[in-house]
């Protein structure tokens, strides 16, 4: 499949503080692409070299066959941005903005505009000014989608959205990407309602990628088992094979790429003993935090 997002040995500083250490991965034509990972963990920095904002350090990322820090005009105007501080002039209407903004769009599409507006029933002569912040941010996303973009980039769409008008936004993209073909790569911090959109991810951890994959083989192939604490368990340090290691006053738990067959021959190899093994179901919040850590 063609790669829209190609990035190879991405690294980034910013003074004396490195906050990309190598990153590679890429995002392939059609469907959902989540850029995940906690605060800090380099989402935005990698957003902002995407779209040309910073040149990196080290490494090459390309966007729709181009280097990032040196975009054409027409390969920008391919692509649909949303990031904190899109421009809104708050004393147009519903319909003014949509008239204002058409003409700078070639493939301007004014129906997904009018479906998106349309499904929080409001009237086309309200004001930016007079709507909540729910309101404005969907105004802003059916004004991104309405340029009919064949790739999208949505860093944090959910800011400014409460839980209805997220629900409502996550099930009209899945709409549009189904019937559109068009690619979108998010970040957000409601890593739980993720869970019904994306289709494939790479998740950031202090700046180097921790996984990239399809979300399926990610539910399929990662794993989190407790057993009982023990001097032993307490020695054991994260590495290649397990990943995240936490410890309560009597249990032990790890999470890693591995099953359980596999984890309990590695324990052995350690002398752990594992005394109350078991497997803990997981949700895909609950797989992200073993993934990434709680703190």
């Amino acid at each position: 499949m063609e790669s829209l997002i190609e990035c190879n040995g991405l690294r980034h500083a910013y003074g004396r503080k490195p906050v990309l250490h190598g990153l590679t991965f890429s995002v392939e034509a059609g469907g959902i692409f989540g850029l995940l990972g906690k605060n800090g963990a380099g989402k935005s920095t990698v957003i902002n070299i995407l779209m040309g904002f910073l040149r990196p350090s080290g490494g090459d990322c390309r966007v729709l066959g181009e280097e990032s820090h040196a975009l054409s005009p027409g390969v920008r105007s391919r692509i649909g941005l949303l990031q904190e501080g899109f421009v809104q002039y708050d004393f147009m209407s519903v319909s003014e903005l949509e008239r204002y903004y058409s003409p700078f769009y070639p493939k301007w599409n004014r129906e997904v505009y009018y479906d998106l507006i349309g499904r929080m029933h409001m009237p086309e002569t309200r004001r930016l000014s007079a709507m909540s912040n729910g309101q404005r941010s969907q105004v802003v996303l059916g004004l991104i989608m309405a340029q009919m973009p064949e790739l999208m980039i949505l860093d944090d769409y959910s800011m400014g959205l409460d839980v209805g008008y997220r629900r409502l936004f996550v099930d009209f993209l899945r709409e549009y990407v189904t019937l559109h073909g068009t690619t979108v790569l998010l970040t957000s911090h409601v890593v739980q309602e993720l869970d019904r959109i994306i289709d494939r991810m790479v998740v950031l951890k202090e700046g180097t990628v921790c996984a990239c994959m399809a979300k399926k083989e990610f539910m399929e192939k990662f794993h989190g088992f407790t057993f009982a604490r023990t001097p032993a368990s307490l020695q054991m340090k994260p590495d290649d094979v397990v990943r995240t290691i936490e410890h309560t006053s009597r249990k032990t738990t790890v999470y890693g790429f591995l099953a359980e067959a596999a984890l309990k021959e590695y324990l052995d190899y350690l002398d752990v003993p594992c005394e109350g093994f078991e497997e803990i179901p997981m949700t895909f919040e609950d797989a992200f935090i073993g993934l990434t850590g709680k703190y």
